[in-house]
């Protein structure tokens, strides 16, 4: 005698092949959005920003490398608190990234902005 197995999202019955879990695609798709979704505020906002810092760099460095200006980067509405990781030169240089697109601080408030493969 086999039980019945029921979908953990909407508590229907299973159909289909023994290692099937959820009734249905989109009972599946709920909980997979449930469990991926950004579970505080705290996660969703640092990664809005992130988000916005890239997006600002992209526009700014269309090809593989530009120099801009402090001042235009924060009328981008750039936040330089905000970088996923540091990258530092033999000659010691420092960039920092935001996931491929990155900066290095220069003389006189400029910026190089670059792109890493």
């Amino acid at each position: 005698m086999t039980t019945k197995r029921k979908c953990p999202e909407c508590d229907e019955e299973v159909r289909g092949r023994a290692d099937k879990v959820y009734c249905s695609d989109y009972c599946r798709n709920v909980a997979n959005n449930k469990l991926n979704r950004d579970t505080n505020a705290l996660m969703r906002n640092i990664n809005n920003r992130l988000r916005k810092n890239h997006r600002v760099l992209q526009m700014l460095n269309p090809k593989d490398k530009t120099k801009v200006s402090r001042n235009k980067l924060l009328a981008s509405g750039f936040d330089f608190t905000f970088f996923t990781s540091i990258y530092t030169t033999k000659k010691g240089g420092v960039y920092y990234f935001i996931y491929d697109q990155g900066y290095l601080v220069m003389e006189d408030d400029y910026y190089l902005i670059v792109k890493r493969d």
